[in-house]
């Protein structure tokens, strides 16, 4: 079969059909031959004709059933893939295609999973409601931060830092992505100690709260972790999906720990930030929900991510749309957040989220414990409807955070 084989405008998808969206610049080729080698090079084809091809090989072959412009759709067959195998599917539709001398650019925009692969994966376990249930919130943004500096505190110093968020109203307090077993916090130790934080700032506020303690490391070791976690009462794991890879986060997941499971986005932007080349957010979020995160980083349109509203809108979908049955999970805004910017992303996300600030809590002139006190009452004000301003002339420290940090 040559590239152009793989044309088939005709071609009505499956519901059995995996669908991709790309962005296809051809390179000294047609359109219509780049996209056809897309196809080809991702499922049975190849550059040249071959005398192995057998008759009842064609059945496999994927279909380029539109083409607008520079956008393509492609359906796969649904047995080219094996199930409960995110690595193998990748390694087929997001794999060699990216390196064909004939496309200048590709990218890859969407994936619709069918329901057969979707129930193939476990799935959140925990999803929006599992974490609105486990905190004990009901409607409102669930507030986090980040221990800032993300890398250098000792345990005591840590676990202290913590204990002051979560004392000044933040519900979750979480590791930096590259914080895991270094000699000056050594995991085990800030494990015990950030936990004790946890028990002795729930006492005092009689409220819910949890650390996202960062298990990422090789996956022998973060089952480890995982379950030394759960043995000292921890509710909540964070792993950095990407630099672990989707082996290794479909491994964890399928250890069903009664754990809540966080996802970091490290490294993503090696993938997503050239909008013509690369691999978009939206589907890597996608994949993420069906192997099973419980809530994810998905930018904020806002601070010092890249992303405009419109990319983070179409994240917030991946997290939250009704597809093959699975449970929404929360998307996390994370990245130059401050209480001044809480109005703008309450707008973006609505109030399933959480919104994360770490520079924006532990910068607060007054401290940590201020800080928290800052964004909690910035969303307070906003689900009453008030301006910052006007709320922060009764509320002191979020009056310093308006002067602290500008729009």
């Amino acid at each position: 079969m040559k590239y152009l084989d793989f044309i088939e405008l005709t071609y009505k998808p499956k519901a059995s059909d995996l669908i991709c969206t790309f962005h296809v610049e051809p390179e000294g080729i047609s359109l219509e031959e780049a996209a056809g080698g897309v196809a080809a090079e991702s499922s049975i084809g190849t550059w040249t004709e071959l005398t192995t091809e057998k008759p009842y090989i064609k059945k496999l072959s994927a279909h380029v059933y539109s083409i607008k412009n520079n956008t393509i759709k492609i359906a796969y067959p649904a047995e080219l893939f094996e199930s409960n195998n995110m690595p193998n599917i990748l390694s087929s539709i997001a794999g060699n295609v990216f390196g064909l001398k004939t496309l200048k650019n590709l990218r890859l925009l969407d994936i619709e999973f069918p329901k057969s692969i979707i129930t193939s994966f476990d799935g959140p376990q925990f999803g929006v409601d599992g974490i609105r249930k486990l905190l004990k919130i009901q409607k409102r943004p669930l507030i986090g931060t980040i221990i800032k500096p993300k890398l250098g505190l000792n345990t005591t110093d840590h676990s202290k830092t913590a204990y002051d968020a979560w004392i000044g109203g933040c519900d979750i307090v979480k590791d930096d992505e590259n914080l895991s077993n270094q000699k000056f916090n050594p995991f085990s130790d800030r494990l015990t100690k950030t936990i004790e934080a946890r028990d002795k700032a729930q006492s005092q506020t009689d409220e819910r709260k949890a650390y996202l303690i960062n298990i990422t490391a090789d996956t022998k070791t973060m089952l480890k972790r995982a379950k030394a976690v759960e043995a000292q009462g921890g509710e909540y794991i964070m792993i950095d999906i990407l630099t672990c890879g989707w082996s290794a986060l479909q491994t964890l997941r399928s250890q069903k720990f009664k754990l809540a499971i966080h996802a970091h986005r490290a490294g993503h932007a090696a993938f997503t930030k050239n909008p013509t080349h690369g691999i978009a957010m939206k589907p890597i979020t996608t994949i993420a929900r069906i192997i099973g995160v419980d809530q994810l980083h998905v930018g904020t349109a806002v601070g010092k991510m890249s992303e405009n509203k419109t990319t983070v809108l179409e994240n917030i979908e991946a997290c939250t749309s009704k597809s093959g049955g699975l449970k929404p999970i929360l998307p996390v805004a994370s990245g130059g957040l401050h209480p001044r910017l809480v109005p703008k992303l309450m707008e973006t996300f609505g109030n399933d989220v959480i919104l994360q600030a770490g520079g924006g809590i532990h910068g607060h002139p007054e401290g940590t414990t201020a800080g928290a006190k800052a964004m909690r009452q910035a969303v307070e004000a906003t689900l009453e409807l008030r301006s910052l301003t006007d709320y922060a002339k009764n509320h002191r420290e979020l009056a310093f955070a308006l002067k602290q940090w500008k729009a």
